[in-house]
């Protein structure tokens, strides 16, 4: 099947010259293919375009009618093409970047007004969940995940390292003790993590390569890890969270790192993740960039000694 597109261009070429072969040498392509594309029109339409003479083509009644629509709608086309393309070379429209909760709001909210300042026809649109989400049915253009990837078709770049540590508040540790191996935590109010991909999290890996597997108890568990910190600060247990979200309280003394004898996990990075496309556009490639750069360096959440 002729592209309809074309057929119109050939058409309104024709309709204008005079001449099929002068519409053809425009649009670069021979005088019978030029033909087809007008017979497909007006087979379509059911209609002749053309009264066709040796000399010269005129237009049907029908055919200057069908030339002002042509006329109207073929520069809207070329101006949507040529607008959706620019996208590609200039970081241009709306950005929806699906981002974790804690994550997103303590170092990505942050980065976003020097990003804005650089490419002010950018709009972001932040979306902030620790669910995960469909990029494609969600109509995200891009998303910061915290974990190991799933084996997907999804484009990633890696941003930083993403470290656990298990903390516990000075009140809690006066009043319970301190666990000082892996076993012991069996004997602790142990706070979880709803969304982990380990028992919800009643279950806490240990081990260079997560080898050591932990079945814990507690009185709360929560979908959020900033929920979690703020009930191990006020004393009510033991956490499992990564450095990103303890780092704060670490530097506060509101907690304490403990040290046990199997190391903790890390959760596989901290990677942006986008929709594959040979060529996304300019809007994301320059998000990603800012992001990578942002964080190549020493990490926000970094601790001189836990």
């Amino acid at each position: 099947m002729l592209d309809r597109i074309t057929s119109m261009r050939v058409f309104t070429r024709a309709a204008t010259a005079g001449s099929l072969s002068a519409a053809a040498r425009h649009l670069d392509m021979s005088p019978a293919m030029a033909s087809k594309h007008v017979d497909a029109l007006e087979s379509r339409l059911g209609v002749k375009l053309f009264h066709r003479s040796t000399r010269r083509l005129s237009l049907t009644e029908a055919g200057s009618n069908y030339l002002e629509a042509c006329q109207r709608i073929l520069p809207e086309i070329e101006e949507a093409e040529a607008s959706v393309a620019s996208q590609r070379i200039e970081a241009t429209g709306v950005l929806r970047m699906n981002v974790p909760l804690t994550f997103g709001t303590n170092y990505i909210a942050p980065l976003l007004p020097e990003f804005s300042r650089r490419h002010p026809a950018v709009k972001v649109e932040l979306g902030l969940t620790d669910s995960r989400v469909d990029l494609i049915d969600g109509g995200w253009d891009m998303a910061v995940r915290i974990g190991r990837l799933e084996d997907s078709p999804m484009q990633a770049r890696r941003l930083a390292d993403c470290p656990l540590l298990v903390c516990a508040s000075p009140r809690y540790l006066d009043e319970r003790g301190v666990p000082r191996s892996v076993a012991d935590l069996a004997q602790h109010n142990c706070l979880g993590y709803s969304l982990a991909s380990l028992a919800a999290g009643k279950v806490w890996p240990f081990g260079r390569n997560a080898e050591v597997r932990i079945a814990v108890n507690g009185d709360l568990i929560a979908n959020n890890g900033e929920a979690l910190v703020a009930a191990a600060v006020g004393g009510q247990g033991v956490i499992y969270q990564p450095q990103f979200i303890v780092a704060g309280a670490l530097r506060s003394g509101e907690l304490v790192a403990l040290e046990l004898d199997q190391p903790c996990v890390g959760l596989g990075g901290i990677h942006v993740v986008y929709p594959p496309d040979r060529r996304p556009p300019a809007k994301v490639r320059v998000m990603i960039d800012y992001l990578v750069d942002a964080f190549s360096g020493a990490q926000p959440w970094a601790l001189q000694s836990v």
